[in-house]
C-alpha cells in the first residue's frame, strides 16, 4: 500500500459556494460529476488517477453534514501554503491556525471552509 488514504469527500451545504471556495484557494478546477438520480451534487478535485494518486471531491447529498468535529483532511498547499492560506478569508473561510513550522515534516495550517468544515493545508515550504 502506497498511501493510507485513496479518496476523501468533503460534505457541503452549498455546492457552488464550496466549489468556488476550493477552486479559489487551491487554484484548481473542480470537475462536476453530479448524480441526479441520487439527488447528489459532486465535484472531483484533480488527481493523478494513472499513478494511483489520492483523489477526492465535494459532496452535497442527504446525510452529508459539514463539521469541525471529524477527521482533519490536509490538502496540498502547493510549493508554499502561504499562497493558498492568504486567500481563505477573502474567499469566505476562516484561518484557525496560521502557517506553522512542523520541522522536518514541513508546514501546516488549519481553517474552516465556507461550509463549516475544519480543514488543513500542508506544504514542504
Amino acid at each position: 500500500m502506497k498511501n493510507a488514504i485513496n479518496w476523501f469527500e468533503i460534505p457541503v451545504k452549498n455546492y457552488e459556494r464550496a466549489k468556488g471556495f476550493y477552486s479559489t484557494i487551491l487554484n484548481i478546477e473542480i470537475t462536476d460529476h453530479h448524480m441526479p438520480e441520487q439527488n447528489t451534487k459532486y465535484g472531483v478535485f484533480p488527481y493523478d488517477k494513472d499513478n494511483n494518486g489520492i483523489g477526492g471531491g465535494l459532496i452535497k447529498a442527504k446525510g452529508q453534514t459539514p463539521t469541525t468535529n471529524g477527521p482533519t483532511i490536509y490538502l496540498n498547499g502547493g510549493d508554499d501554503l502561504s499562497i493558498s492560506l492568504n486567500k481563505i478569508e477573502a474567499a469566505g473561510g476562516k484561518v484557525l491556525m496560521p502557517k506553522t513550522d512542523i520541522g522536518e515534516n514541513g508546514f501546516m495550517a488549519q481553517f474552516t471552509d465556507t461550509e463549516g468544515n475544519r480543514m488543513a493545508l500542508h506544504s514542504w515550504m
